[in-house]
């Protein structure tokens, strides 16, 4: 019910409109002013400064609070960054590309030559990272959070944030089989069927799985959305938090757009579309409340049992992209899928009318499937895949 009160407020529309918003700007920035100045820093009171509304409000504060959340001394600055041997390195190739194809990334309208001196530099940050940590795996969207990092504290320091947060929040994407990340992923059905049992049984029947929901993830949505105001203001909360709270985010995402969800038609391809594409507008302060909300009230180790248990789900969906981007025809993939189901009705004695799909709705998947195949992954990409089948199953994962 929130959730519908919540729709037409704007991201921050606070009663008496502008004027009490600069009140509690100026508040707020005398607040982080003095956690910053006590000795030692008042890390919970930064915490609060971040998560709350508005978050850090400025990039010059998220320069000097953002390493206090990490627990990154400042001293970092002064030491001489590590030379980056690009040549020898196994990732340049991989690292290279995806930092080219990041363009839309940067301010528009940043001068040509500014922009490819950072790519430059994320090109390095990636790699020196990668080089003094031989147990991370790169993957494909690292890149997106590591270009925020440089975008609002520079190269040294986000070198050394990007360091720590590789080393502990972003552990799991960066193994080298996608198990762990498939594991957080299961988190996301267990809250949405807490708050909205409806929402999560239409999920279940058009057995849409989590895939829609992975670069939001591993790019704690840097890949998705297009205002980099928003980007930062997500990031000032994540960092604040537990490393599980861009799930919490995600489900919350998909519960503000519940009348969207159940309008659609209840077909995997259609849910997943939907669902893939995030709509610009979200009410970003009141979502992250509520997702704070939600992670209190269903703390992840009350959830852990459920999303042990729904693996078998996640790894079902996984299997179709897996089997599609080992390019397999995806229509041979459903053909298969279809016949399994019909088989594990027969045999439950359920009419068999029920188990054909609409062959609409079929070709539709194909139709999708074989256009993100061809968009996505593009011809350098598709040389990859088969050394790099873990991070291959991106039909719609990377629009």
């Amino acid at each position: 019910d929130t959730m519908k009160k919540s729709r037409n407020v704007g991201a921050s529309s606070p009663v008496n409109g502008k004027q009490d918003w600069d009140t509690r700007r100026k508040r707020k920035i005398a607040d982080i002013t003095q956690a910053l100045s006590v000795s030692p820093v008042d890390v919970a009171a930064l915490r609060r400064m971040a998560i709350s509304e508005g978050g850090l409000l400025t990039d010059e504060i998220r320069c000097q609070v953002w390493p206090k959340l990490l627990n990154v001394p400042l001293d970092v600055l002064n030491q001489e960054p590590d030379t980056v041997d690009r040549e020898n390195n196994k990732d340049y190739n991989q690292v290279l590309l995806d930092v080219q194809r990041s363009l839309r990334r940067f301010p528009p309208g940043m001068p040509d030559e500014q922009r490819e001196g950072l790519q430059e530099e994320l090109i390095d940050i990636i790699l020196r990272v990668l080089q003094r940590n031989p147990q991370l795996h790169y993957y494909q969207g690292y890149h997106d959070i590591v270009v925020t990092f440089l975008l609002v504290v520079g190269e040294r320091l986000a070198t050394a944030l990007v360091e720590k947060l590789s080393t502990h929040h972003l552990r799991d994407f960066m193994d080298p089989t996608m198990d762990n990340t498939k594991h957080i992923l299961n988190y996301l059905m267990p809250i949405i069927e807490r708050v909205n049992p409806e929402v999560h049984d239409f999920m279940q029947q058009a057995e849409v799985g989590t895939v829609f929901a992975l670069s939001w993830l591993i790019t704690w949505f840097g890949h998705v959305l297009s205002d980099f105001r928003h980007v930062v203001r997500l990031y000032d909360f994540f960092l604040a938090c537990h490393p599980l709270m861009p799930i919490y985010f995600a489900a919350v995402i998909v519960l503000y757009r519940e009348e969207e969800v159940l309008e659609c038609e209840c077909d995997m391809a259609m849910v997943h579309h939907l669902l893939s594409q995030i709509p610009q507008d979200l009410p970003y302060e009141t979502l992250i409340s509520r997702a704070g909300d939600l992670f209190v009230q269903f703390p992840p180790s009350e959830l852990a049992r459920e999303a042990a248990s729904h693996e078998s789900m996640a790894s079902s969906t996984f299997k179709d992209f897996e089997l599609a981007s080992a390019q397999q025809r995806p229509d041979s993939v459903l053909r298969r899928r279809r016949r399994q189901k019909q088989a594990a009705l027969e045999s439950s004695g359920v009419s068999s009318v029920v188990a054909v799909a609409q062959p609409s709705a079929a070709r539709r998947f194909v139709r999708l499937a074989v256009m993100g195949l061809t968009v996505a992954l593009g011809a350098a990409a598709l040389a990859v895949v088969n050394t790099a089948l873990e991070w291959a199953p991106k039909l719609d994962l990377f629009p």
